[in-house]
């Protein structure tokens, strides 16, 4: 009797002891992210892992890439950093839980040159235009691509009535950083988000746009509706939103999204 109880015992400690160690077993977190939010959601990721113990997927495409994906392929994440617009259009059709989006941080649209190449005058906006006017090339986000700056760019170039001359000239990226493509001589004059500017050799930020043309495109943070794990889900984007990422933003060139 005492035998059986013995084992019965054991027993119950071995399955306690199984479900504490899936309980506590580390979360494989997917993330999908836009292209200028990387340099903010690389450290925060790298901290993120060490105190959690979670382990991050990351996958960086311009929100319009990752739209499409997400509608036409089905393509599966459990935690998504997009734009406000993005996110509040995925909780409507399902794909985000409602309410859970944070907005994270906001960046600026800039004007890069390559190292040591004299800066273009771009104080004001008639600045700003004679600056694309005479230049050899410019480059930016295709709009087609769906990448935010892009988007803007494009639209920009019609407001200020220089769309057919610089478009006559322009270098039109696909996606990653517009300006590799200004380091290696592909393009005189790049415009882009200035935190994927800052990170990039060989070239030098001219400076941001004039404000009465200026730009910022926030970034918030959303959980799935078909998160693998909700809580480490939901623990993520409290963690990417929380106060200790504010030094990390300000550094990649972005600002506080409240700002």
């Amino acid at each position: 009797m005492q035998l059986k109880s013995a084992v019965v015992a054991f027993a119950l400690v071995t399955i306690a002891q199984a479900a504490m160690s899936q309980t506590t077993q580390a979360a494989d977190v997917t993330v999908i992210s836009g292209g200028a939010f990387k340099q903010v959601l690389t450290p925060l990721a790298a901290q993120y892992e060490k105190e959690s113990g979670n382990k991050l997927d990351i996958t960086y495409r311009t929100v319009g890439q990752h739209l499409k994906l997400i509608h036409d392929g089905g393509e599966a994440f459990d935690v998504a950093v997009l734009t406000p617009d993005a996110i509040d259009g995925l909780a409507k059709d399902g794909k985000i839980v409602p309410g859970s989006r944070a907005d994270l941080a906001r960046t600026g649209v800039g004007v890069v040159v390559k190292a040591g190449a004299p800066l273009p005058d771009i104080s004001t906006v008639e600045a700003f235009k004679r600056a694309l006017l005479a230049a050899k090339s410019v480059a930016y986000i295709d709009p087609k691509a769906g990448g935010s700056s892009g988007i803007y760019v494009g639209k920009l170039l019609q407001r200020l009535g220089i769309a057919k001359e610089v478009n006559a000239k322009a270098v039109l990226v696909q996606g990653g950083e517009v300006a590799s493509h200004i380091a290696d001589g592909e393009a005189e004059l790049g415009i882009h988000q200035i935190s994927e500017i800052l990170p990039v050799p060989g070239v030098t930020l001219v400076g941001p746009l004039p404000a009465d043309i200026q730009n910022f495109t926030v970034y918030s943070a959303g959980v799935a509706t078909a998160a693998k794990d909700a809580a480490a889900a939901h623990g993520l984007v409290q963690f990417l939103s929380g106060p200790h990422a504010l030094p990390i933003i300000k550094s990649k060139g972005m600002e506080p999204a409240g700002r």
